[in-house]
């Protein structure tokens, strides 16, 4: 068995597969995205941040504190000395504890449905193949810009993958995107005293979210950081003494939007999305289905498609094919490969296993959060997309002002939003913009996953008062049913 990526993918591998000959493709860093440079050493930056501004923010409390300054190396040490001894120690697991177990640092290609390539020139074959390769950050095309030298040592221009490991705190940085990964950055470099400005292309931050998050996120952070809407960048060029000037021009889709001179910055971060990492694969080379938009094509039990059938024993899952770019979805799959892998292997033939005796993937009640500030946490539909559905719709919604613990955070823009179907009572959707959002609308995951009524939820359990949660139960008691 062959699997590629060590992220999610990693997991599936126990004592149950034991017997089998294994191979690991990874070419880069053990963990995937997530552990070296996603959504676990960007949290820990995050929280850095949060302190930082709570120590900024403090007079609104009746208190006497500033932010002073930040020691970067200590910041970035205490994130990636943790980090890079998990990635080690998987690596090492991987490579010298497992009998049955080969680790192959090589770029993979197909040539065939089971065999493949390496950029070495290592030839691969399996009957059961994984296809957990993650995805990757997006490099626009610029003029100036040369993709090559992106992410490299020493180079002033950067994706997620490498800005959170510079030697020194930026004394500048632009950031060009709107979406979570430029928020969570944006926050983190002004919160900790970089001078930090923010390139959107349209008239909003996170435009995605449901339309009443969007515009109130983009207002409180807007006051709060320098954003200029409306423009993209033009042209990049490095100055003299290593920095980065970049030109602008509009986009034409904020009348009225003015376009910047050139800005030179210490440090360009692309935080423009992500990309699936399956074109580097060769899919075609083995008749791997491809979504338009660069996903691998699976069925409901995570089976890689090939002229819409599965091809027997190749699995994928995570953001090579997910239409959802998270680790809890991806963490999700990677279960549900596993459990499917061992019904394969019982059946004793690469794909001979009962469709019946199959897990199916659950992509209902997702969530999501974004960790920035203000902090947002979304689940389901959103209004716009509910309204178009045809349901009979209801919409509560609480400010975090409205409770008690919001009076004590002195939170002048947070919100809960429900939005239900009056007919069913089902929750449709939920959104929470504002602190701990992340946490506090886990009831409404729960109640959507299991399918429990908004009114059930809001009257059937108790709110701890005076706790954050009330704006949650607030907002589930202002949906009308009438």
């Amino acid at each position: 068995m062959l699997v590629i990526g060590t992220g999610s993918g990693n997991s599936i591998l126990d004592d149950r597969f034991a017997d089998l000959r294994v191979a690991i493709a990874e070419p880069s860093l053990f963990g995937g995205t997530c552990l070296n440079a996603g959504c676990i050493p960007t949290k820990m930056y995050v929280h850095v941040a949060d302190v930082a501004r709570q120590a900024t923010d403090s007079r609104d409390l009746g208190l006497q504190t500033d932010f002073a300054s930040a020691d970067w190396p200590a910041i970035r040490d205490r994130v990636f000395a943790r980090i890079d001894e998990i990635e080690s120690a998987g690596r090492r697991y991987r490579s010298e504890e497992l009998d049955n177990t080969t680790v192959l640092t090589e770029h993979l290609r197909f040539t065939g449905t089971h065999s493949l390539m390496g950029d070495g020139g290592s030839e691969v074959t399996a009957d059961r193949i994984v296809i957990a390769a993650g995805a990757h950050p997006v490099v626009p095309a610029i003029p100036g810009l040369d993709p090559a030298l992106v992410d490299e040592p020493g180079h002033p221009i950067h994706t997620s993958r490498s800005i959170m490991r510079v030697d020194d705190r930026p004394d500048s940085v632009l950031v060009l995107g709107s979406g979570y990964i430029a928020a969570e950055f944006a926050h983190i470099f002004t919160s900790i005293g970089t001078d930090t400005t923010v390139a959107v292309r349209g008239d909003s931050m996170l435009a995605h979210q449901d339309a009443e998050v969007s515009a109130a996120y983009t207002a409180a952070f807007a006051a709060e950081n320098d954003v200029r809407f409306g423009i993209e960048a033009s042209e990049v060029s490095l100055t003299d003494d290593g920095r980065v000037r970049v030109t602008f021009a509009s986009t034409g889709r904020v009348p009225g939007a003015e376009v910047p001179e050139p800005i030179v910055v210490e440090r360009l971060l692309l935080a423009v999305g992500r990309e699936p990492n399956s074109a580097g694969l060769d899919p075609v080379a083995a008749g791997l289905d491809v979504h338009a938009d660069g996903r691998l094509s699976v069925d409901a039990h995570q089976r890689v498609l090939s002229g819409g059938d599965p091809l027997p024993g190749v699995f994928a899952l995570g953001d090579v094919c997910s239409p959802y770019q998270l680790k809890h979805v991806a963490n999700h799959e990677a279960d549900v490969v596993q459990r499917n892998l061992l019904v394969d292997l019982a059946s004793g033939t690469p794909g001979g296993a009962q469709e019946a005796d199959l897990t199916a993937t659950r992509h209902h009640a997702v969530p999501a959060a974004v960790f920035t500030r203000p902090q947002i946490a979304t689940v389901g539909m959103t209004e716009e997309e509910a309204r178009a559905s045809g349901a009979a719709v209801t919409v509560g919604r609480r400010d975090y002002a409205g409770v008690a613990y919001g009076w004590a955070l002195e939170d002048r823009t947070g919100f809960a939003k429900v939005i239900a179907d009056k007919d069913t009572r089902r929750i449709l959707g939920a959104h929470i913009m504002g602190p701990e959002a992340s946490m506090i609308i886990q009831p409404l995951i729960q109640a959507m996953a299991f399918g429990q009524r908004a009114d059930e939820v809001a009257h059937g359990q108790y709110w701890i008062h005076p706790a954050l949660p009330e704006v949650v139960e607030n907002a589930l008691l202002d949906l009308d049913f009438a």
